[in-house]
């Protein structure tokens, strides 16, 4: 019998997405090439490097990346609609010699992108590969939409967190999936209980600290005020803005991608542990890539068995 025709679909899930590396890097070494590529939002930047031969310098070049130079793109522009201009993963392309155009490469390939003014799902197939991966990498609030045609795109995560169906579409028989949205609202809930732990512990050390201040005396007791302060539990702080979008966006991520997914499940499921990861941890890359690794192995029984 042929060889079934492979589909990867990788996902979106920003800072995450460098995982995607560990992935490709770990099926290549198992002898399993993906027929078919789509990727939403970093799994499109990640997958046109995969087409393009790529991942070598996309891999170095990550792995250098240092939280300095991420802060240095940011700037208050929210006149172009984000608070970074989506051009710096055009720059960095071009940077990489990915830059043909789409259907110009070996491999099928389909960014996808989200439509500003319907809300449609776009999928990219033609016209330079770093255009379509800007669009599908417009993140709402942080990287500015992208011009096409005559209208604008956003990111592909918010209607299709892993394209799953644009693999199948394609003509793919066997679709591995990469989902960068695993158990995201529980991680946050985990770690919100952490921090109530840690208020907890120290509400039941208030008592201890206050009968040591008793047995000061009361003329150096007068001039401590700030201990008695210490002994009182913080009260909790109101979550910035960043903690907000963040959780808003997990929140969202996680919601659609069940939904998708339960429609259209993929033959393998590849799921890297990393809820733990932020929104904006870009500098995380060698433990995503390590990750994406890990989970590779832990998946290599179930992918001998289907291929």
């Amino acid at each position: 019998m042929p060889r079934p025709q492979i589909g990867l679909a990788l996902g979106s899930g920003s800072a995450r997405g460098w995982s995607h590396i560990g992935i490709i890097e770990a099926l290549d070494e198992q002898g399993i090439t993906a027929d078919i590529v789509c990727g939403a939002s970093v799994g499109s930047l990640v997958g046109a490097a995969y087409i393009a031969g790529k991942i070598s310098p996309l891999k170095d070049w990550v792995l250098a990346l240092k939280w300095r130079e991420i802060a240095s793109s940011i700037s208050l522009g929210l006149s172009r609609g984000g608070l970074v201009d989506g051009d710096v993963f055009k720059e960095l392309m071009v940077k990489l010699d990915i830059t043909a155009p789409i259907e110009s490469y070996a491999t099928p390939f389909a960014s996808v992108a989200t439509d500003y003014a319907t809300g449609r799902e776009i999928w990219l197939r033609e016209g330079p590969v770093h255009h379509a991966v800007r669009a599908s990498m417009a993140l709402p609030g942080v990287f500015s939409p992208a011009k096409h045609d005559e209208g604008w795109l956003l990111d592909g995560g918010l209607v299709n967190p892993v394209p799953v169906s644009a693999c199948r579409a394609m003509g793919a028989d066997f679709v591995i999936a990469v989902n960068l949205n695993e158990n995201l609202v529980e991680a946050r809930v985990a770690t919100k209980a952490e921090a109530r732990d840690q208020t907890e512990e120290q509400t039941s050390r208030a008592p201890l600290l206050e009968g040591l201040i008793e047995k000061v005396p009361a003329s150096i007791r007068q001039h401590l005020p700030q201990m008695t302060s210490t002994a009182q539990p913080p009260k909790p702080a109101a979550p910035g803005y960043f903690e907000v979008f963040e959780s808003a966006i997990n929140i969202m991520q996680d919601k659609i991608t069940r939904s998708r997914l339960s429609g259209d499940p993929p033959d393998v499921l590849l799921a890297p542990r990393l809820a733990h990861v932020g929104v904006f941890d870009f500098q995380s890359a060698q433990e995503a890539i390590a990750e994406g690794r890990a989970c590779v192995a832990q998946a290599m029984p179930r992918l001998q068995a289907f291929l």
